[in-house]
């Protein structure tokens, strides 16, 4: 097995020490934090008693809650000073954990942020159903907001983040995929909700800013999902918090897989064809998909496409207010970009 993700530090040979960013701007928005979950765990309320212990054991449970933080401190940064973004920022964390629930129904996972899944745990019939009540929630949320562009952008993100789903049940295994269908998948998939998130919170401020922070939080999510899948075959599990190895098993066709299969011989394009999602999975399978994907340096390659994508994000960022959240929010984008060094 390769090493673990530290040993691809090269590719950000200067970055600065950000591991304690996303815990700062945590602490920064604390008190704001607190009305969203406080809104989060109200509406999570139903007198059909599996719903919230469902619920509840999704969000509750785990999670940094980065978007909702995203909507928060774009809200603030713009220049919002009422309390109107929690439920915007409560409605990006349904929508979230909604999509999470029929991923990993889709996706027959069996762990998510290191313990079991929630379909695992109570079948998948109640994780669909009650992923469709937080998108419910969700959409009332919005409603209750009275603010029909913000309703707008965040319905059609919803749209969008299932049609990214089924795009990638549809590739799963196919390794003619190319990579601009795998960039079409995590564009709707996260990059949507990033950029929905923070264009909500500078509308929610007057919307001077909003094609500020919605490009700001796009490049961010392409960002985040390709060092994601690099995480994938190269972190720690338990710092991962979740099985190494999952979109392997899953069939799932990420840039690491993409970029290898493109480098590789027909041989190797044979070996990926046989063994990605394949039923008879073993450990050596895996291994040797980590050996091709080190022969042809695509960790790097990856890291570099995310790399691109932060740089935009940055220079995004520069046209919104000169505000010490805007430090911080480009603090957290390095953390999230580095997590393999």
């Amino acid at each position: 097995m390769i090493a673990p993700a530290k040993s691809l530090a090269k590719s950000w040979p200067d970055a600065p020490d950000t591991t304690g960013a996303l815990e700062t701007l945590s602490v920064t928005l604390a008190a704001d934090m607190r009305g969203v979950n406080a809104i989060i765990l109200e509406n999570l309320q139903s007198e059909v008693a599996l719903i919230p212990e469902v619920a509840r054991y999704l969000i509750a449970a785990g999670g940094k809650r980065l978007r909702p933080l995203l909507t928060v401190a774009s809200a603030r940064l713009c220049g919002a000073v009422d309390n109107i973004c929690y439920d915007l920022a409560a409605a990006v964390e349904f929508i979230h954990s909604a999509s999470l629930l029929h991923d990993d129904v889709v996706d027959e996972s069996h762990q998510r942020r290191g313990q079991p899944s929630a379909n695992d745990r109570f079948g998948n019939q109640a994780s669909v159903l009650v992923g469709d009540f937080l998108f419910a929630r969700g959409f009332e949320l919005m409603v209750a907001s009275g603010n029909l562009e913000v309703l707008k952008i965040l319905a059609h993100t919803s749209a969008q983040i299932t049609e990214g789903e089924v795009l990638q049940l549809s590739l799963a295994g196919n390794v003619d995929t190319r990579e601009a269908d795998y960039l079409r998948v995590i564009e709707a998939k996260t990059a949507s909700l990033f950029s929905a998130a923070t264009e909500v919170g500078a509308i929610l401020a007057g919307g001077a800013h909003r094609t500020a922070l919605r490009d700001f939080g796009y490049h961010f999510g392409m960002a985040f999902q390709l060092i994601d899948d690099v995480l994938d075959y190269s972190a720690d599990a338990a710092a991962l918090n979740k099985n190494l190895g999952d979109d392997f098993r899953e069939g799932k066709l990420t840039c690491p897989v993409i970029l290898a299969i493109a480098a590789g011989t027909a041989e190797e394009k044979d070996f990926w064809r046989a063994t990605l999602g394949a039923e008879n999975y073993s450990d050596d399978m895996f291994t040797r998909a980590q050996g091709l994907m080190q022969k042809y340096n695509v960790f790097d390659a990856v890291c570099a496409r995310a790399e691109d994508h932060a740089a935009k994000a940055r220079a995004a960022l520069q046209s919104a207010p000169d505000h010490p959240l805007r430090a911080q929010l480009l603090d957290v984008l390095d953390y999230c970009v580095t997590r393999v060094s």
